[in-house]
């Protein structure tokens, strides 16, 4: 039995697949697209009228708030925050490594 990755974190699992970048990206984009939705719902506001604020097709909407699609850019995630009347706030942090 294989046992080299018993006593570590998932981020190193995933950094040891390859994929713990894709990983972080698409749990980033779900969290914006589930709070995106959640304001949608709060302000009643229905997607084709989202798309209309922000200037855009109810498809470029949709990619937006798909998880999967990490490829959007943060111009258009801004825009869509702020025809919610949002901001986006990114910032660094320290990865702390764990004994």
């Amino acid at each position: 039995m294989d046992k080299k990755n018993i006593g570590t974190s998932f981020d190193d699992f995933l950094e040891d697949e390859g994929i713990l970048v894709e990983a972080e990206a698409v749990a980033l984009k779900t969290i914006f697209a589930w709070e995106f939705q959640k304001s949608l719902k709060e302000q009643h506001i229905t997607k084709v009228q989202a798309a209309k604020r922000m200037r855009t097709s109810r498809a470029a909407l949709d990619r937006i708030l798909d998880p999967n699609n990490t490829s959007v850019t943060l111009k258009s995630l801004e825009r869509a925050a702020i025809s919610l009347g949002k901001r986006i706030h990114i910032e660094l942090q320290d990865i702390h490594e764990t004994a």
